[in-house]
């Protein structure tokens, strides 16, 4: 494995976010999604569903009486929340802020036990079952989160209360799980932990960190399967390990890491796994790890990924199921799994800069995750089909799952504070960086510093992207540098753009979709990206039965889809037709400004016939000028129709 290709993700702390996409979505998650969610999590928001985590964590410190309420996993919903705001005070210092993450702190470790353990479910219900259900108790996955939030509290603040909780938590697990004799020979049932661990290991830098990471990968899967002797031994069947089409495979659990071929089961579960594996083998230089990553990216990326970044088609275990097998009015597509596919390409990325990885990275955050939230940041999508019929939903058994307008929380609330998570540390998906080289993989406008060539250089990032396609990267230092600044030419461009350096034309390596500018660079240069938003009219691969003879509407990273509210209804009838004059217009007072599209397109003419079935007989069709929005704002405006797909 090439060391020279690996790059480390920019701090939230260390970019200050300032394009006007972005910025207000920062602006949001700091004023409204953070202070909405802190309401949800003790239970305050009005007819709505109950979180009941701040109420647990009190039961388990003691301080009330009660039993355990919510799902066995309810502790995560409140680390992502924390860690939400580690990052939000990394980008905007806030001492109230600050005061409640202190106190709520507190709390989870007034709940800590004497020898470690941290898990509401289980101190509360007994702390004799704990470690007999890892297949589906998420006591792992809660721990995973509860690292990755300490750690990021952490690097925000430099106080070391809760990240020394996590640490007494962590080495429990290791003195009762590994390879050694006399220790449980279990893994997470939900992955999220492997992931963690890498990232503990990289503040303590203690080995056996990373050694756990590296045994829960390492002994998934191996024979004989843990969950099935788990089961055996306590009596506790699993509905996902009996389904025929799931069992093992729905756990990732069915063969060892390194010989899965393809992207299986609960999608969230799967990336989050394939995260932990791309953490460890950029860390142990694992090639055969690596191997495995690439062999599954490909299959998600080129055979199991939405238009818009969605995984996971499948409602059955929320999961994976074939090769093609992509449908739009029944799609599950859940939040965090597009949010789990940018962990995944981002550890990629760390490892070698491969535009495969950042335009599918691109793709998940500007379709399929921000339309997991309402443009006010306080209603949420679990489930993001690219068709909707709300009469379906409400009337049909198999579109149970899809909702027709976002919800203000839900029992299982694990997308709305993901979705926290991501938003506030945006700027380490858009950059990373190494001693000599500077990669940008989003187009994500902001200032930040780095020491690259031997010099401190500041840099700042200028854009309106989405909308427009122009991205001008200007220097400051003091003398010169020398140094690879790194930008990836979007797939989706078709290898057209124009590339300058203080206005002239720029002479640069093409590697892998990034355009490699190594230079000597001096205060003031300046890199300018001017790419083509030019309308593009997308097909489907013939094997995606579902959208044969049907097209999608794109520009930039940017999906469209049509909304009922400005099509009117029987969505099913428009065709886009053949004159495809697009216009593309920004329109400032559409939820903070965005471009919509108009073109003039058809539909197919109704007539009176009541018959559900006729001979065949030539569809008449009627112009009719269609409007396109961003798939993202779709449902912000009732319930309505939506589709993403049309026919041609």
């Amino acid at each position: 494995m090439d060391t020279k290709t690996f790059s480390n993700p920019i701090s939230p702390k260390d970019i200050k976010i300032t394009d006007p996409f972005w910025a207000r979505y920062m602006e949001l998650a700091r004023t409204e999604v953070i202070p909405y969610q802190w309401e949800a999590l003790n239970d305050r928001l009005p007819d709505t569903e109950p979180s009941y985590w701040v109420k647990n964590f009190r039961v388990a410190a003691g301080l009330e009486e009660d039993g355990f309420n919510g799902r066995v996993f309810q502790d995560s919903d409140g680390f992502k929340w924390l860690e939400a705001v580690a990052y939000s005070l990394m980008s905007h210092p806030d001492p109230e802020l600050e005061k409640t993450a202190d106190e709520v702190i507190d709390l989870i470790c007034a709940a800590q036990q004497p020898d470690g353990y941290l898990d509401t479910y289980y101190i509360i219900n007994g702390l004799d079952k704990r470690w007999t259900n890892l297949r589906d108790n998420h006591e792992m996955y809660c721990l995973g989160h509860m690292t990755e939030s300490a750690v990021a509290y952490y690097e925000a603040t430099g106080k070391d209360k809760f990240l020394n909780a996590v640490i007494r938590y962590v080495d429990l697990v290791d003195a009762n799980f590994g390879p050694e004799p006399g220790k449980m020979k279990g893994y997470p049932g939900h992955e999220i932990l492997e992931m963690a661990l890498v990232r503990l290991y990289n503040v303590t830098k203690n080995e056996k960190h990373l050694k756990l990471a590296k045994y829960f990968i390492d002994q998934r899967g191996q024979a004989p399967l843990y969950f099935e002797e788990e089961g055996k031994k306590y009596n506790k069947p699993s509905y996902w390990a009996e389904n025929k089409w799931l069992n093992n495979r729905y756990y990732q659990a069915d063969v060892p890491v390194r010989e899965q071929e393809f992207a299986e089961g609960h999608a969230v579960r799967a990336v989050y796994l394939y995260s932990g594996m791309a953490s460890v083998a950029r860390e142990t230089g694992d090639v055969t790890l690596l191997k495995a990553c690439d062999r599954i990216w490909k299959d998600i990326a080129e055979r199991q990924m939405y238009i818009t970044g969605g995984i996971g088609s499948c409602d059955v275990g929320e999961s994976f199921s074939y090769d093609y097998d992509l449908p739009n009015d029944t799609a599950y597509n859940e939040t965090c799994a597009a949010i789990g596919l940018m962990f995944f390409a981002r550890r990629m990325l760390e490892i070698r800069a491969d535009s495969s990885y950042s335009d599918a990275m691109e793709r998940a955050l500007y379709n399929g995750v921000i339309s997991g939230m309402s443009q006010d940041g306080k209603r949420f999508f679990y489930v993001n089909p690219l068709e909707v019929d709300p009469e379906a939903c409400e009337k049909s058994s198999i579109h149970f799952h899809v909702e027709p307008v976002r919800q203000k929380w839900f029992a299982c609330a694990c997308c709305p504070p993901n979705l926290a998570r991501l938003l506030t540390s945006l700027g380490s998906y858009a950059y990373t960086l190494n001693d000599d080289s500077v990669y940008m993989h989003l187009f994500v406008g902001g200032d930040f510093a780095h020491t690259v060539g031997g010099k401190s250089v500041s840099f700042s990032v200028n854009t309106k992207y989405p909308w427009e396609g122009n991205i001008a990267v200007k220097m400051a230092m003091e003398g010169e540098a020398s140094f690879t600044y790194a930008l990836r030419i979007p797939g989706w461009c078709n290898g057209k753009y124009t590339l300058k350096v203080n206005g002239e034309a720029a002479a640069c390596e093409m590697k892998d979709g990034y355009a490699l500018l190594n230079r000597t660079w001096k205060n003031g240069d300046e890199i300018t990206l001017e790419l083509p938003m030019d309308v593009r009219v997308m097909t489907a691969n013939l094997k995606v039965r579902e959208d044969v003879n049907k097209v999608a509407v794109t520009c930039g990273p940017i999906v469209y889809c049509l909304e009922e509210a400005d099509n009117g209804k029987n969505l099913h009838l428009v065709h886009l037709g053949k004159k495809r004059d697009f216009k593309v217009a920004f329109d400032p007072n559409f939820f903070g400004g965005m471009n919509v599209i108009t073109v003039t397109g058809e539909a197919q003419k109704q007539d009176d016939c009541t018959t559900l079935y006729r001979e065949d007989s030539e569809p008449v069709f009627e112009e009719k000028t269609l409007k396109l929005i961003p798939y993202y704002a779709w449902a912000n405006r009732g319930v309505n129709e939506m589709t993403v797909w049309m026919y041609r």
